[in-house]
């Protein structure tokens, strides 16, 4: 469960959003969550959103967190009874949509939060306060709706910044429509078993689309059942993604398959 919410988490916010209970929605909506503390760092700052702080907040305490949250409303949360692992969603008091999710893998920790935020906070905010991001990735949405995916890793956090569809482009007055949270350990792992594209600046949807050439590439491969596997000792891929080797004869080409896509 926790390795297929990290991999649906660059390319798939369309799958996180039916998970919370909409249908094909605008992703520029002013009834999401009215939040900046990504940028006013209030009440705390990012990777901790309103004191909930991946890989260390207990599950209990974000709850009654959430529950103390006087501008939020519908909490719900869902257990695995096989595993223990928990995901909680909750809405914008008086909002019209599900927004948040948070999600704890051994049921005792939080390991991820997700919000979905009211297109308040543009890229040049973002940029002010957090620098730019280290990677990017495009995801198509619908229609004149579009996603480029910022992936910060020292934060650990990842931004989805909204442009007009598959033709539209980055710019300074960008929208943020959503924030991922992850834990440190998380973020390496979502690194290492995705292609990416290297940040170049704002740009249009097609620099970081899915079908151009990517500068990196998977290091290890995720199985259906969550395992890792790192590749051959002989190969170390390098950060473009064109494996090195120290044997004679051709390398072995990187598992196209473990992309954050799948």
């Amino acid at each position: 469960m926790k390795s297929r919410l990290l991999l649906l988490s660059l390319a798939a916010l369309a799958t996180l959003i039916v998970l919370s209970g909409c249908s094909a929605p605008a992703l520029r909506d002013p009834n999401l969550l009215q939040d900046t503390s990504l940028i006013t760092g209030e009440p705390c700052g990012a990777p901790c959103w309103r004191g909930i702080i991946p890989g260390v907040t207990t599950w209990s305490d974000a709850l009654t967190i959430l529950e103390d949250d006087a501008t939020l409303e519908s909490i719900n949360q869902q257990q695995d009874e096989e595993t223990g692992a928990r995901i909680a969603d909750w809405q914008q008091r008086s909002g019209t949509a599900g927004c948040c999710q948070m999600y704890s893998a051994d049921g005792e920790i939080v390991d991820l939060v997700f919000v979905r935020v009211a297109p308040t906070m543009t890229l040049s905010e973002l940029f002010e306060v957090h620098g730019e991001p280290t990677y990017a990735l495009s995801t198509e949405f619908s229609g004149d709706q579009a996603i480029i995916n910022l992936i910060y890793p020292e934060t650990p956090m990842v931004i989805y910044a909204f442009v007009a569809g598959n033709q539209g482009a980055l710019s300074e007055t960008s929208e943020v429509i959503g924030i991922l949270y992850l834990t440190q350990d998380d973020m390496e792992l979502l690194v290492s078993t995705s292609n990416l594209h290297a940040w170049t600046g704002y740009a249009p949807y097609s620099e970081y689309s899915p079908e151009a050439e990517f500068e990196v590439t998977p290091s290890i491969t995720v199985t259906p059942e969550g395992a890792t596997a790192e590749p051959d000792a002989t190969d170390e891929p390098s950060r473009d993604g064109t494996p090195e080797t120290t044997s004679e004869g051709a390398a072995d080409e990187p598992t196209p398959e473990a992309t954050a896509g799948s």
